[in-house]
């Protein structure tokens, strides 16, 4: 069958393969146009989108390494280990993983080809969701922690512990791997006028496609967003109850959190649903909205450093310091945690305490 026979889409997904051509039969199915093998030649250095898009890929490389290197080495070896820490560390492990793929994004959108083989195809993609889910549950679970050291100071501070943090952490990885799996077992490599595309191959089932891109919706943002804004909701009320004072940093804080994954997540997300009825809009539009929506995503990763630990203090005042001294103090248990503490600790008496009581968490 001839190319014009058939819709000519290009297929998508979390790592940047959206380049690989498929028709659709009179039957529905969608399978690779073979075409006689030419020489395929990138146009990605002539278009501006392009150019745009992989020098912001690449920034985000460098920054979200360093950024996150730099997490893992002091709250990893240089720290001692506590609760906050454990956080810390295993969102900027994840981050880490994520950044370290980006090279192969990088390469693959300037070449506009994928050379790096089957394994590679399948194993990039699966590490790149890993990140996504494992990266928005870590925020959830963080989120819980602190509504839970407000809501309930004294049963936390009985019953929060290192270990069992760790394995809160444990098993975020373990449904992170799990609902990452489709990955693995539906991309593909295939080859179409010389151009070598690392895609989705739904084939086998139509409906699979859809299935996934609606539950990677649900499960990667709407229901984890939803838990982050009902946890910061119920600080913020409790704060107010109180009548806590110096309360401008905590909701700059809340705030900035909030927003950052609300920005970073929601058009990749939206694009990937509007893909899934791609017969309905303008393909051009799906298409650059997936590059970019993906752009944006991948920003979340060097910006979790920065929120998250960088934030967690008086920043101007703190970045006249090392930066090692700064992000120990932002994590450790006199920092992050001990400002936590001392929230938990001010709910947990009357209003009548001295105002010059912490308020940062």
């Amino acid at each position: 069958m001839d190319i014009s026979d058939g819709y000519q889409f290009e297929s998508f997904d979390y790592n940047n393969n959206y380049t690989y051509y498929y028709t659709e039969d009179y039957g529905g199915n969608f399978t690779p146009h073979e075409e006689p093998v030419v020489q395929h030649k990138s146009t990605c250095f002539s278009e501006v989108l392009c150019v745009t898009l992989l020098l912001v890929t690449a920034v985000i490389f460098l920054l979200g390494s360093v950024g996150n290197a730099l997490v893992i080495w002091i709250a990893g070896f240089r720290m001692k280990k506590t609760i906050n820490t454990t956080w810390y560390l295993s969102l900027a492990i994840s981050d880490f993983i994520f950044c370290a793929c980006l090279p192969f994004s990088i390469t693959h959108m300037a070449m506009d080809n994928w050379i790096f083989g089957l394994f590679m195809c399948k194993f990039t993609s699966f590490v790149m969701f890993v990140n996504m889910f494992s990266s928005i549950f870590l925020l959830v679970i963080i989120s819980v922690d602190r509504c839970v050291s407000v809501m309930f100071p004294v049963w936390a501070q009985n019953h929060r512990s290192v270990k069992k943090a760790s394995v809160v952490v444990f098993l975020a990885w373990v449904f992170a791997v799990a609902l990452s799996l489709p990955s693995i077992i539906f991309r593909d490599v295939a080859t179409h006028m010389g151009k070598t595309s690392c895609y989705n191959n739904y084939n086998s089932d139509r409906h699979i496609h859809k299935i996934i891109g609606v539950v990677r919706f649900l499960a990667g943002f709407v229901i984890p967003f939803l838990i982050i804004i009902i946890c910061y909701s119920i600080i913020i009320l409790k704060i107010k109850t109180n009548r806590m004072t110096k309360i401008s940093k905590p909701f700059k804080v809340m705030t900035a959190l909030v927003a950052a994954f609300f920005t970073c997540w929601l058009p990749y997300h939206v694009f990937v649903l509007l893909e899934l009825n791609h017969q309905n809009y303008d393909h051009n539009v799906i298409t650059i909205g997936l590059k970019v929506g993906t752009s944006v995503a991948a920003a979340n990763s060097f910006l979790n450093p920065v929120l998250y630990v960088f934030m967690g203090n008086d920043f101007r005042q703190k970045f006249k310091s090392s930066v090692m001294s700064k992000m120990e103090s932002a994590m450790g248990a006199e920092g992050a945690e001990g400002r936590t503490t001392s929230l938990s600790r001010y709910l947990s008496r009357s209003s009548s305490v001295d105002g010059r009581a912490s308020t940062h968490i």
